[in-house]
């Protein structure tokens, strides 16, 4: 009995995490980052799948794989919660609806159906703002969640200028990916080393405190 409503309650979360997914991508304009506001509040707000910080981490993840971004964040996701049959659902769920309406405008829509329909271009005019707020309201979660604040703000700031520039090689935004990674590294062993140096003073201390109580 008790293996069956395991069976079922699994199966359950295959399904939930596949209509999840395919309600974030039905109704997603705008690319991966439009999709993150849509993905956080599902995921971590909603279900309480994951929680913000984790989410954050799994984002970061997503960023840099080599593919699209709302593949991504659902495949790491998937995974998380229910190893490879969870990606594969969450992925499912994600480019079904994008793929259902491109072969739609496939078959339906033309170039020129959409450029010379009145209706169709206001309808596209119209989700534009809609998009830019979608991309900025993540964006600003994003940064409170990561702990950017005036000190670090620089950060992020320089980086952004810097891709906006298009100079040559100093626009590449793998550059930053990877001197992102190699200075959080460099952090983590500065932070073990600072943890170790406490640690070791803590027993010092401790042991000339027993030293003079003897």
């Amino acid at each position: 009995m008790q293996l069956t409503d395991k069976r079922e309650s699994t199966s359950g979360l295959y399904l939930q995490l596949f209509l999840t997914f395919c309600k974030i991508g039905a109704f997603t304009f705008g690319g991966g980052w439009a999709m993150i506001s849509i993905i956080q509040r599902e995921i971590v707000e909603k279900h309480k799948w994951i929680a913000l910080d984790e989410f954050l981490d799994l984002l970061a993840v997503a960023q840099s794989m080599p593919g699209i971004l709302a593949v991504n964040i659902s495949v790491v996701v998937g995974d998380r919660l229910k190893g490879l049959k969870g990606s594969i659902c969450a992925a499912l769920g994600t480019i079904m609806p994008s793929f259902l309406m491109i072969l739609a405008i496939a078959i339906f829509l033309t170039p020129d159906t959409i450029k010379n329909n009145a209706v169709v271009s206001r309808i596209f005019k119209g989700i534009r703002p809609a998009v830019v707020a979608l991309i900025i309201a993540p964006v600003l979660t994003t940064a409170k969640s990561a702990g950017i604040n005036w000190k670090t703000i620089i950060i992020p700031v320089t980086v952004a200028l810097l891709i906006y520039s298009k100079l040559p090689y100093i626009s590449n935004p793998i550059i930053f990916i990877v001197l992102g990674a190699i200075g959080g590294y460099i952090y983590y062993l500065r932070s073990l080393m600072k943890g170790d140096n406490g640690e070791n003073g803590g027993n010092e201390a401790n042991r000339e405190e027993v030293e003079s109580h003897a």
